[in-house]
C-alpha cells in the first residue's frame, strides 16, 4: 500500500466516524425525547435517571465529533463535499446536544397529574411530542439515506408543529381558566410545549443542513 492510498483511507475513515456518530447521537437523542415524554404523560419516574445517562452520552458525542471535525479542517483542508460533510456535522451535532438538553428540562418539571385533569389537554401534548418525534425519525432517516426529498418533508412538518405548540397552550390556557389552583402544573406544561416547539425549530435546521450537505446550496421557500 503506498503511502498516499494510505493517507485516502485515513481521511475516509475519519469522515465516515463523523457520519456514523452523527447517526449515534441521533439515535440516542431520539431515545431521550421518547423517555421525556414519558416522564411528563404517563408519570415514568425511572425515564428520568435513562434521561440523564442519555444526554451525558450526548454531550460526548458532541465532543467528539467537535475534535474530529478540528483533525479533518486542520490536517486535511477539505474543499467541495468533504467540507460540506464536516460543516452540517458540526452544525447538526449542536442541534442534536440542545434537543437533548430541552427534553433533558422538560422531564424534570414531573408533577402528579391533577385529578381533574383534562384528557383534551394532556391528548393535545401527547400529539404534539408524537409529531415532534415523528419529524426528528424523519429527518434521521433523511440523514442516512442523504436524501433531498426526505429533508424537505421535515422541513414542511415545521408548520404541524408550530400549529400543534399553539392548540396545545391554548387547552392549557383553557384548563387554568377553569382551575387556577394548579398554577405550578400548568406553567410546567406551557413550559414543557414551548421546549417542543424549540426542539421542532431545531430538527427544521438539521434538515437545512442535509439539504446542505446534499446540494451544497441552502434550502430556500
Amino acid at each position: 500500500m503506498t503511502n498516499d492510498t494510505h493517507i485516502v483511507k485515513s481521511y475516509g475513515e475519519e469522515l465516515q466516524f463523523l457520519n456514523d456518530s452523527i447517526i449515534q447521537m441521533g439515535s440516542l437523542t431520539e431515545s431521550l425525547l421518547t423517555d421525556s415524554m414519558n416522564a411528563i404523560t404517563i408519570l415514568d419516574k425511572d425515564a428520568v435517571d435513562r434521561i440523564v445517562q442519555s444526554d451525558k452520552k450526548i454531550n460526548e458525542y458532541r465532543a467528539k465529533i467537535d475534535t474530529q471535525i478540528m483533525t479533518i479542517l486542520v490536517k486535511r483542508a477539505p474543499m467541495a463535499i468533504d467540507l460540506r460533510v464536516a460543516i452540517s456535522a458540526l452544525r447538526i451535532s449542536q442541534d442534536l446536544e440542545r434537543i437533548g438538553d430541552l427534553a433533558k428540562g422538560s422531564a424534570k418539571k414531573i408533577v402528579p397529574l391533577p385529578e381533574d385533569l383534562s384528557q383534551t389537554l394532556l391528548d393535545s401534548l401527547k400529539r404534539l411530542g408524537n409529531t415532534v418525534k415523528n419529524q426528528l425519525n424523519k429527518t434521521l432517516d433523511a440523514y442516512i439515506k442523504k436524501s433531498k426529498e426526505g429533508a424537505i418533508e421535515v422541513i414542511k412538518l415545521d408548520e404541524n408543529v408550530n400549529e400543534l405548540t399553539y392548540l396545545s397552550i391554548k387547552e392549557i390556557l383553557n384548563f387554568l381558566s377553569k382551575d387556577n389552583k394548579n398554577l405550578e402544573f400548568a406553567t410546567n406544561l406551557l413550559f414543557v410545549a414551548k421546549n417542543l416547539e424549540r426542539a421542532g425549530d431545531h430538527i427544521r435546521r438539521i434538515s437545512e443542513n442535509i439539504y446542505y450537505l446534499v446540494e451544497g446550496d441552502y434550502y430556500k421557500k
